[in-house]
């Protein structure tokens, strides 16, 4: 089995000297950090070949049985990307939602012939936007919170009570949010609204459940905390597991309802949520949908005995592997350092 594995930010995607992606720095650090532990994983699947591309500017650990192509150029690029994509079995595409970057790229594996081993156009479409998609699940009835398209300069939702989130519908990595306690200024308004979205701001425990989608049904991960700058900018910092009992339970259970309430799930898919202060779970509340591998990945990969890669492809092919987790603690940065800062009793 071949399977390529493709980070945009590492792989060449920034060939063309595209300064405008906001977060590039720190994009490209979660990038390496997930393409490295999920190469890795894959290579160790009896029986497969892997292969990821990189862009020569960019430092990534040498892996063992992992084939790397460099791709100088652009054009090298994306006739590297072609090529593999369409002799792989399988294709797993690692790229920010924003500016329509991961539709495209989904989008081409299957131009391609490929066989993308992750969410296809629609879903990648809809999460890419933050407004459509709260929308959407609210009206299939996930939990989300009231919100609304920015308005014009001068017009505020009455409906909506502050402190209220900014962000913006396409972004990724935590970049552009912002926290407001009131209107914003004529002078802060963003040059396009209807690109931006406005909702509650719900307090709570910051959550994050990967699940496993294919054709037998879903398979939730083990829930993480969240770790997010308390700044007013949401800043990703990183997160730990497991979850309090209680809290696991319930991140499982709205993870389950929403992966139900997506488009044709298939593969790795990461949403997070704000788990309530209420102990029924009546207040929790999905935020978005990241149709693709997360960070958090590098965190569940030292908590468990299994191969998370191992998994995802044995779900893909109509499986429900049961995963085994250690009862350990595990805390992981935004740029993929692990630690296991207590050692409770293993299972």
């Amino acid at each position: 089995m071949r399977i390529f594995v493709f980070e945009y930010l590492t792989g060449g995607g920034l060939l063309a000297g595209d300064d405008s992606l906001p977060g590039r720095a720190s994009l490209a650090r979660e990038g390496a950090t997930m393409v490295t532990a999920l190469a890795a994983d894959f290579a160790r699947v009896p029986g497969a070949e892997v292969v990821v591309l990189r862009d020569p500017c960019v430092r990534l650990p040498v892996l063992d049985r992992v084939e790397t192509r460099l791709v100088r150029t652009v054009a090298e690029r994306d006739e590297a990307f072609a090529a593999e994509a369409a002799m792989a079995d399988a294709t797993i595409v690692i790229a920010p939602e924003c500016d329509g970057i991961l539709l495209r790229c989904v989008e081409r594996v299957m131009q391609c012939g490929g066989n993308l081993l992750g969410p296809g156009p629609e879903l990648v479409r809809l999460a890419a936007d933050k407004h459509a998609t709260t929308e959407q699940l609210g009206e299939a009835g996930v939990p989300v919170p009231r919100g609304a398209v920015l308005p014009a300069p001068g017009t505020w939702p009455r409906e909506l009570a502050f402190p209220l989130v900014l962000k913006p519908r396409d972004g990724a990595g935590s970049q552009g949010l912002r926290l407001l306690d009131g209107p914003l200024p004529a002078v802060e308004w963003p040059a396009d609204p209807a690109r931006w979205r406005i909702e509650e701001f719900r307090s709570g425990v910051a959550a994050s459940v990967a699940v496993l989608c294919g054709p037998a049904g879903h398979v939730p991960l083990q829930p993480c905390e969240q770790k997010l700058a308390t700044d007013g900018t949401f800043q990703y910092q990183g997160g730990s597991l497991p979850l309090d009992e209680a809290l696991s339970q319930r991140a499982a259970q709205l993870a389950g309802r929403t992966a139900a309430a997506l488009p044709a799930p298939r593969g790795y898919i990461g949403i997070d949520m704000v788990l309530g202060d209420r102990p029924d779970g009546s207040d929790d509340v999905v935020i978005e949908i990241n149709p693709r591998l997360t960070t958090s990945y590098v965190g569940m990969r030292a908590a468990t005995r299994d191969n998370l890669a191992g998994a995802m492809l044995a779900v893909a092919g109509g499986e429900r592997p049961t995963l085994t987790w250690t009862n350990d603690r595990w805390e992981f940065t935004a740029d993929g350092v692990v630690t296991r800062p207590t050692a409770a009793a293993r299972h």
